[in-house]
């Protein structure tokens, strides 16, 4: 098991940033708008793999940003739940991007993205066996040991489900963090997606998700489509502000659990920046709100 894990006197979050902290995807065409609005709080995160060469604008428009603000990275590539190997030279290059940035916080996607030499363009389902367990427990491992540090590992949206799998999503994510020590990056979208596509309670997987082991949270747009049988699909799409389900999720997530790091998530069809801006300060209202009543209830409690 790798060591890197949070110290056993604190919770695994505090271990990783901030719990009250907010912020946005970081796009290079609100870099002006940023700098001249000059937000004195929040965070922001970045795709890992758009900033994996060497120099650039990519890189100088990243650095002006981390000489004011903590940075997460967010790797979309790694294929932690693939069957193969990790790419060592991918890893390697997340690796020395942690290293030159130092972000507060570093996550990955519980899926796969390769297999056999080949890469698609996706974040793939996997089926929550055994053996797959075994397998992402392995490759966690790896990458922790490569960067030193924790990882928060994020919950999927899906749309296809795998009949082989002989455990729930949640109780293979709680075995995973448990074996590895890793944090968890909870995705209300996420959550809010895969229950519609797949016609379970939303609220009835919160509840048996470890939220204690969540170390940030992720909200982001959701567009609708219908498939083949004219049923109601929902695409994670990030192009698009936040649904009142979604808020509504994570009202009731940060009621059980406190603030955590949010992030909100905007990938296309970028509005311009107040606009996001405003939706990371509709977070923190909501952290601010319920924050102080879960700890008005812990202290009637005592």
């Amino acid at each position: 098991m790798t060591t890197v894990v949070g110290e056993p006197d604190r919770p695994l979050y505090a271990t990783l940033g901030a719990p009250g902290l907010v912020g946005t995807s970081f796009k290079r065409e609100h870099l002006c708008a940023i700098l001249a609005d000059a937000p004195d709080d929040g965070f922001f995160e970045v795709h890992a793999e758009n900033y994996m060469g060497a120099g650039g604008p990519p890189h100088r428009a990243l650095a002006a940003i981390r000489e004011d603000y903590p940075l997460s990275i967010h790797g979309v590539c790694m294929s932690i739940g693939g069957p193969g190997a990790l790419d060592v030279t991918h890893l390697a290059r997340f690796r020395d991007l942690v290293a030159r940035y130092e972000p507060t916080l570093v996550s990955e996607h519980l899926a796969w993205s390769s297999h056999g030499g080949k890469f698609f363009n996706d974040l793939l389902p996997l089926p929550y066996t055994k053996d797959t367990l075994d397998t992402v427990c392995e490759h966690i491992n790896q990458v922790q040991e490569a960067i030193k540090r924790p990882i928060l590992i994020e919950n999927p949206s899906t749309y296809v489900a795998f009949a082989s799998s002989t455990m729930s999503e949640t109780d293979f994510i709680r075995a995973l963090s448990q074996r590895t020590g890793c944090a968890l990056l909870m995705d209300v979208n996420n959550v809010f997606v895969s229950a519609n596509n797949h016609g379970f309670s939303a609220s009835a997987y919160l509840a048996d998700f470890p939220l204690e082991r969540v170390g940030e949270i992720h909200l982001a747009g959701h567009s609708e489509q219908h498939d083949d049988e004219n049923e109601l699909l929902l695409i994670d799409s990030h192009d698009r502000a936040i649904s009142d389900s979604v808020w509504k999720l994570y009202k009731a997530v940060v009621s059980r659990i406190g603030p955590r790091p949010t992030l909100i998530e905007w990938d296309s069809n970028l509005p311009d920046w107040p606009v996001l801006r405003a939706q990371a300060l509709m977070a923190r209202q909501i952290m601010t709100e319920h924050g102080i009543a879960l700890a008005g209830e812990l202290s009637h409690e005592l």
